[in-house]
């Protein structure tokens, strides 16, 4: 009897990993295809003389030697891309963290906020946002005509000026803080009520409580959005690609814009390989530094 029990055991156990298999096959074959090789593909081609239309040829580290000794709009797109990044990510952080606490109170109206708020994360990639930011900072644009009403006369080239230029793509960055703000705000629902009828009853003012027990227990989330969204700062593309192409004198060219150019514009596809190496190393370590970091900062219950 219990020969058969184990038998029917071991028999659902098979038919079970079996139906795992099957299920997850799927997945398996599209991560192989579409992630493995291709990223295989990209390793070997960064070491060739490729572009596209012949046959790579390996070349070696040639093309990461003239990245790093030979390229100085390389190391223009590096430094675009860290300000870029570096600027955009904490406003996005600080403007999504104060809508979420907005929105934290319950009103008739928090589905239609949360929804408004949220609607510039899903559309704020697209080329058509891309293309009405255009027009909105143009001469002739929105901008301009909000402040010849306000008395400015004015046609200032906010996309032709080097010192606004990137001023306007972060604008847009911080506009989508959608995601990131709906995050704070299922943390902020998880923070327990006690802990604030505590700090009132001892005296603590809305001051104290923000930065005494919402700011440190919000700070697992904070490092959640401060990965991700940094994580996406390197990597943007549409904003640069579709408004400002890189203009002007190259003060707003991003490197995944510079990384697509070389390598479908100007035919150096091997070239191009090397570079989003390159920017996968550069992602690799800031990410290892904040994890390093995390210990520093980020309150964990119980540790």
């Amino acid at each position: 009897m219990k020969e058969k029990k184990r038998e029917s055991f071991r028999h659902f156990m098979n038919r079970e990993s079996t139906a795992g298999f099957v299920f997850s096959l799927p997945f398996s074959i599209g991560f192989l295809m579409f992630m493995v090789v291709p990223m295989g593909l990209s390793l070997y081609y960064s070491f060739c003389d490729y572009n596209i239309l012949a046959p790579p040829v390996f070349a070696g580290m040639k093309n990461y030697i003239k990245m790093f000794t030979d390229d100085p709009v390389f190391l223009k797109t590096i430094g675009v891309t860290f300000y870029f990044a570096f600027v955009s990510v904490p406003l996005r952080l600080v403007f999504a963290l104060m809508v979420a606490l907005i929105l934290f109170k319950t009103t008739k109206a928090i589905a239609f906020y949360r929804a408004a708020y949220y609607l510039p994360s899903i559309i704020g990639g697209s080329v058509a946002v891309a293309i009405l930011w255009k027009r909105i900072f143009a001469t002739d644009g929105v901008v301009n005509q909000l402040l010849r009403i306000i008395g400015i006369k004015t046609s200032f080239p906010w996309l032709g000026n080097v010192n606004t230029a990137i001023w306007t793509l972060i604008i847009l960055a911080v506009w989508q803080f959608g995601s990131s703000m709906l995050i704070f705000l299922s943390s902020l629902k998880q923070i327990p009520v006690t802990l604030y009828e505590a700090a009132r009853v001892d005296g603590a003012n809305r001051f104290s409580q923000f930065f005494k027990i919402t700011l440190p227990l919000l700070t697992p989330t904070i490092f959640f959005n401060l990965v991700m969204q940094t994580i996406n700062g390197f990597l943007a593309f549409t904003q640069c690609f579709i408004i400002t192409q890189g203009k002007p004198l190259n003060s707003t060219l991003f490197y995944t814009v510079y990384m697509y150019q070389q390598s479908f514009e100007f035919y150096n596809t091997g070239y191009g390989a090397a570079l989003a190496w390159v920017m996968l190393g550069i992602i690799g370590l800031i990410t290892l530094i904040l994890f390093a970091t995390k210990k520093f900062w980020v309150y964990t219950e119980g540790v």
